[in-house]
């Protein structure tokens, strides 16, 4: 072999060694924190796989973490049912891996690639995300646990316990007419500031006169705190009849001023009074902060 040959064996030789030592690495039961488990699901993460990839005056931005969930037969079924993957059958499908980028300036969270396993580690379905595909980590995702797990074990700022804190959900407003009820609640785990705006997930939920809940709006607000403005960036709809729909395409997406004596004027009180007592939750991460 010339010199020339002899190199690009040794880097397809090394290129082998390090993917196999990554899979052996994140196939290691030893590697895995285990985060919560379900009738369908548990969930792991590997601490000594999270990187941060970029960062900005010392705080990261994209952070590279490997998860790792496990099936019962049931949670099988619906995952496959939910990729709509038809070749494999849930009696075989164990685990999966994936590789995940999270940005937790604005709590998102994008899957690399996944892996499906057999129960003795084979590949039954893998894909590759390009491009990749950020979502927002709500209540309402499935991958909540992961991001706030990753990013707890990269800034140490308490996400995990505002994601499980009984005051997680701030009342802002609620009304009662005619034995019906509505009531706005802030989702304190989702806010942040950007720049004068309080960004955060608000979920309404009405009542009808037998106290069943008649519709959810869940909605993602921007509130100027300072001019006394609101928009709705995302919206979500829930009813009996239908389940969810992103309603997103139906709002105008345009500032609006808070109406004296409303309950949105009851809401920007509170989320004023929040935003004053907790400072460094609502700015953590943040970019725009003067050091």
């Amino acid at each position: 072999m010339n010199s020339r040959l002899i190199r690009i064996v040794s880097l397809v030789v090394l290129s082998l060694f390090v993917m196999c030592s990554m899979a052996f690495a994140a196939t290691d039961s030893k590697e895995w924190f285990w985060l919560n488990s379900d009738e369908k699901y548990s969930k792991y993460y590997s601490p000594s796989d999270v990187r941060t990839m970029q960062a900005f005056d010392g705080i990261a931005v994209k952070i590279r973490a490997w998860t790792k969930t496990t099936y019962s037969p049931g949670g099988a079924q619906e995952t496959l049912e939910n990729y709509n993957i038809t070749d494999i059958s849930p009696l075989d499908l164990s685990y999966s891996l994936a590789e995940v980028h999270i940005n937790p300036q604005n709590r998102t969270l994008a899957y690399v690639q996944e892996l499906f396993y057999d129960a003795d580690g084979r590949v039954l379905w893998q894909k590759e995300y390009n491009p990749l595909r950020y979502k927002e980590m709500t209540s309402q995702e499935f991958d909540e646990d992961f991001y706030t797990s990753i990013v707890d074990s990269v800034f140490g700022q308490g996400e995990v316990e505002r994601q499980h804190a009984d005051d997680r959900w701030l009342l802002l407003w609620q009304e009662t007419a005619d034995n019906r009820s509505i009531r706005g609640q802030a989702d304190t785990a989702t806010m942040r500031m950007k720049g004068s705006n309080l960004v955060f997930w608000e979920w309404q939920e009405h009542r009808d006169a037998d106290n069943n809940i008649a519709q959810i709006l869940f909605v993602k607000k921007a509130v100027d705190l300072k001019q006394g403005i609101e928009k709705i960036i995302r919206s979500q709809q829930w009813t009996p009849a239908r389940g969810w729909k992103d309603t997103s395409s139906e709002i105008s997406g345009v500032y609006h001023p808070v109406e004296p004596g409303s309950s949105e004027e009851l809401a920007l009180m509170s989320l004023r009074d929040y935003a004053e007592n907790h400072q460094d939750w609502i700015n953590r991460y943040s970019l725009e902060v003067t050091k």
